[in-house]
């Protein structure tokens, strides 16, 4: 057992965050250029294996940090922006970035992006 495992109470929290990170060392080798085209064409509906094993896990994330899209305007003439929420019971998200996505597809594709971004430098 690891050295941190004497220092938390709850010792199934130790081995949730190694097997997370076993986890999260496998997914970042499935992390191709083929693999965010795949997500760029059809972010909803049927995928490969891969992007389904990648996706489930950044589904099952904690909320803290978790991000989100939010409509804009009327649904006539709608855009779409990236938020982060904070966690905290309260307090509102944060707005990721200022950029302004005219479709949803685009945003849930940017979301995609910034969680494998978070991905790879974890």
């Amino acid at each position: 057992m690891p050295e941190e495992a004497t220092e938390i109470a709850d010792k199934q929290l130790v081995y949730y965050r190694l097997f997370d990170k076993r986890i999260r060392d496998q997914l970042k080798t499935t992390i191709t250029p083929a693999l965010i085209a795949e997500h760029k064409a059809k972010p909803l509906g049927q995928h490969s294996d891969a992007l389904d094993r990648v996706l489930n896990y950044f589904r099952r994330g904690e909320m803290p940090d978790k991000y989100a899209i939010l409509r804009v305007g009327p649904l006539t003439a709608c855009s779409y922006k990236v938020l982060a929420f904070s966690g905290r019971t309260g307090q509102p998200p944060r707005v990721v970035d200022d950029k302004l996505y005219a479709t949803a597809d685009e945003a849930y594709h940017a979301v995609f992006l910034l969680r494998v971004n978070d991905l790879l430098a974890s």
